[in-house]
Formats: structure tokens, sequence, C-alpha cells
């Protein structure tokens, strides 16, 4: 029984590590104020530019109509380290709205539910490992007024 395993394994080692499976990222976002509207998740591998997911054409985007509880699905992922930033875009107009220039007026999350101290949080903070199969995510949304 031996000498089959052993074949196989050395089989498998000639064509070299097997290739890693795309799986799909399910997040639950709690937590909404209103059921106005709708939520922009955006998920990003590029530290350099989260949570501005525009500045990152490879970003995976995703708009679903606000509501009590709302689920998002990212089909397909491939694994890998990602931070997901989250918008309750009550108005629909595409962007995240302001008071005086600094203070959201709109609800907005992000992955880990990473803290928001005076700016949005660093990548560092929000990123989780994307492995094969289904990751599962919890994002609470946050009202700042």
């Amino acid at each position: 029984m031996k000498a089959p395993v052993l074949a196989l394994a050395a089989l498998a080692g000639a064509f070299g590590a097997a290739p890693a499976w795309a799986g799909d990222v399910v997040i639950t976002v709690t937590d909404l104020r209103s059921s106005k509207g709708v939520v922009r998740a955006c998920m990003s591998k590029r530290e350099d530019v989260f949570p501005k997911c525009n500045k990152d054409p490879a970003a995976l985007r995703v708009v679903v109509p606000a509501a009590g509880t709302v689920v998002i699905r990212f089909p397909g992922v491939k694994p890998g380290d990602y931070a997901v930033a989250l918008l309750h875009d009550e108005n629909e107009n595409g962007k995240a709205d302001r008071a005086m220039g600094m203070m959201p007026k709109e609800g907005y999350g992000f992955s880990r539910d990473a803290p928001v101290k005076m700016a949005p949080p660093k990548f560092k903070d929000a990123v989780f490992v994307q492995g094969e199969g289904t990751s599962r995510l919890t994002i609470k949304m946050r009202y700042f007024i």
C-alpha cells in the first residue's frame, strides 16, 4: 500500500503545487439606521489606497439596497489579504457626504470592525485573510451624526 501512495505523491510533486481555489466572501451588515438608499461595498488588496477603492481599478465592488440587515456576497475571490469598506449611501449620490467637510453624515463600516479615530482605519486594522472556500464577515454600520 505504501508504494502507490509514494508514487502519487511523486506524481503530484512533478506538476507543482495545486492552484489555490477561489471562494466567496459573504458579509452580513448590521445596524443600518434606515432602509433608505443603498449600501456600497468595496473590497481591496491594496494597502496604499484603502479605503478609497475608487483608486484601485482591481477592487471588487457591490451595491445593494439598504434594509434592516444586508447580506453582500463577493463570489470567486482568490485567496489573499483583503479589506472591506462600506458606505450607507442614503441619498444614492455615489459619495460619502460630510458635514463641515470632515464628519461623515452617512453610515460607514470596515472589515474586522476596524476602529475609526479622527480618520479612516489603516488597511492593517481592517485586513482579513481570504483562504479557499467561504469567508463570513459581520460588519456593524456606524454613524457619526
